[in-house]
């Protein structure tokens, strides 16, 4: 996969192997191997059979780093799913200019929405953790990623519109983004949300839910923001179960449609080229939406 974005730095195995050995030197004999994540921000190497290095691509995520390595240790015991365990921090080194980190590995693969076991039993396990997640009680958490009403990307949404015209049905977008923002707002206090539960980010083991990664865009706000996996995952039966058991209104669930689509909408011209995994499911958030 080449590079994702215009100011993405170049990082290998042997970078990763250099940054090991200085930091950590514990760890330095253990092999390093590229793992090939669906992730846009961040890079993932194995490091041996148990750990992870996990290094920023891009200037956006850098601040992430420390924000995980304060905040996952706090959310980890409160969450009904395994969620990562930093083990060190790493510094700007051998030419790297970003902070960085380890942490253990954990075991399961990323969920297929067109090969999933048990979808049923995967949606009740989603909703556990988004309902777990909205009960966390953690003064000071900073604002989601995708805390606000939808109008905050609004222009961006109907860029990407314009950029799909003969690829998609922009007509039936367009309707269907319109709908999202006549939502009424959310009129209750910021809960915590993970705000982007993507299939990349959800990890799943003989079909039930066992772990979520990748808290970068952790914080409070509107809950609408941890709906999505009702159309970038599951199907229309599950859908329905996924949202009785998280207890949507109509309104939160409007909304959380909104935010599916619009996600969906911006990645699928920006990764059509570099991220095939995203653009496919970009491809089928839309498909759901339109046609679910």
């Amino acid at each position: 996969m080449g590079k994702m974005h215009a100011e993405e730095l170049d990082i290998d195995a042997e970078l990763v192997r250099r940054l090991v050995a200085g930091r950590f030197p514990q760890w330095a004999e253990l092999p390093v191997e590229p793992f090939p994540s669906g992730g846009t921000v961040n890079a993932i190497f194995r490091l041996g059979d148990d750990l992870a290095v996990r290094l920023p691509r891009v200037p956006w995520g850098v601040d992430d780093v420390t924000k995980e390595h304060h905040w996952l240790p706090r959310l980890a015991p409160l969450l009904p799913a395994a969620v990562p365990t930093v083990l060190g921090l790493g510094e700007p080194a051998e030419g790297f200019p970003w902070p960085w980190y380890v942490y253990r590995w954990l075991d399961g693969v990323s969920p297929d929405p067109a090969h999933l076991g048990d979808a049923e039993s995967l949606a009740k396990d989603l909703a556990g953790f988004v309902a777990a997640f909205r009960r966390v009680d953690l003064p000071g958490g900073p604002v989601a990623y995708r805390s606000g009403p939808l109008s905050t990307v609004d222009a961006d949404t109907r860029t990407a519109i314009g950029e799909l015209e003969g690829v998609i049905d922009t007509g039936a977008a367009t309707a269907a983004w319109e709908e999202a923002l006549r939502a009424p707002g959310w009129a209750g206090p910021p809960v915590w949300v993970h705000s982007d539960l993507m299939p990349a980010n959800l990890l799943v083991e003989d079909g039930r839910l066992t772990g979520v990664i990748d808290f970068a865009t952790a914080g409070v706000g509107d809950p609408a923001c941890d709906l999505i996996p009702a159309w970038n995952l599951l199907p229309p039966a599950a859908r329905r179960t996924f949202r009785d058991a998280v207890g949507a209104d109509d309104a939160t669930w409007a909304r959380g449609r909104g935010w599916a689509l619009s996600m969906a909408l911006i990645q699928l011209p920006y990764y059509t080229h570099t991220n095939p995994s995203i653009a496919a499911n970009a491809r089928h958030v839309i498909d759901a939406v339109l046609n679910g």
